[in-house]
């Protein structure tokens, strides 16, 4: 999946993330175009800082059998929140990003293998 489509991906993710979880506060976005710069610096930031942060945890991903991944996944949305600001984009704790971690790689991983490389 190319770049921008990834971007487009998970903005729509974030989006419909924040319309599922309206009443319980686990994830707010403002509006869509703020789910579009999420989604933009959290690909930078996959780009970026996450191999960094998957050599230098490689021992306790390792010892996990890989489960760390997304305890690295969470802290790559609680770093897009920060970078964005909590007044447009934000999670209520830790466990919720993991959470919306988790959901948003099942639905990246669905939405890879049904994509057709037209």
């Amino acid at each position: 999946m190319t770049f921008w489509k990834k971007v487009l991906v998970d903005t729509i993710l974030f989006i419909a993330l924040a319309g599922l979880f309206t009443g319980t506060g686990m994830i707010y976005v403002s509006h869509a175009w703020v789910a579009l710069l999420a989604a933009f610096v959290l690909a930078i930031l996959n780009v970026a800082v996450k191999p960094i942060l998957v050599i230098l945890t490689l021992p306790v991903n390792l010892l996990t059998l890989g489960l760390f991944s997304i305890v690295i996944n969470g802290a790559m949305l609680e770093l897009t929140s920060a970078l964005i600001g909590s007044l447009y984009f934000r999670f209520s704790s830790f466990w919720s990003a993991m959470l919306v971690a988790i959901i948003m790689s099942i639905c990246n991983m669905i939405i890879t293998s049904h994509q057709s490389d037209y």
